[in-house]
């Protein structure tokens, strides 16, 4: 017999809530306001040191790892709202362009679903807008 794997994911899912309700119940439901505010914004030199040539000379750049980050975490959806907005922060501050970051999301709805590439798309909006509006700040 072929155990029935489309539950498995299910099972654990239910497994990690029975989990928290065990150690706190409050756990559960906890989720952190605005935890991506809670993150600076990393250096485009320390983007490429840490995710990018530095230690892979041939490997893929920071702009394309932050770019391939962004895809699967688009494709989770709206559970990575949060992680989205950081990542597109740094995509932008490591040279990606609001093109790209669009593009990027919106090629996930056939992955993910159009609800979770138009959340994605949001988050994207917010965080570009945000920049935008502190790039024009800067400059006066």
């Amino acid at each position: 017999m072929v155990p029935d794997y489309s539950k498995v994911l299910q099972h654990w899912m239910e497994t990690g809530a029975q989990m928290a309700r065990a150690a706190n119940p409050a756990m559960e439901t906890f989720r952190m306001p605005a935890l991506d505010e809670w993150f600076p914004t990393m250096p485009r030199d320390a983007l490429e040191m840490t995710m990018g040539k530095t230690f892979n000379p041939d490997g893929l750049d920071a702009k394309t790892r932050l770019l391939v980050t962004l895809a699967a975490l688009t494709v989770i959806g709206g559970h990575a709202e949060d992680q989205i907005r950081i990542t597109v922060r740094h995509a932008l501050e490591a040279g990606a362009t609001p093109q790209e970051v669009a593009e990027t999301i919106g090629q996930m709805a056939m992955f993910g679903g159009v609800p979770a590439m138009q959340k994605a798309m949001e988050a994207a909006r917010e965080v570009i807008a945000d920049r935008t509006e502190k790039e024009a700040g800067d400059d006066g």
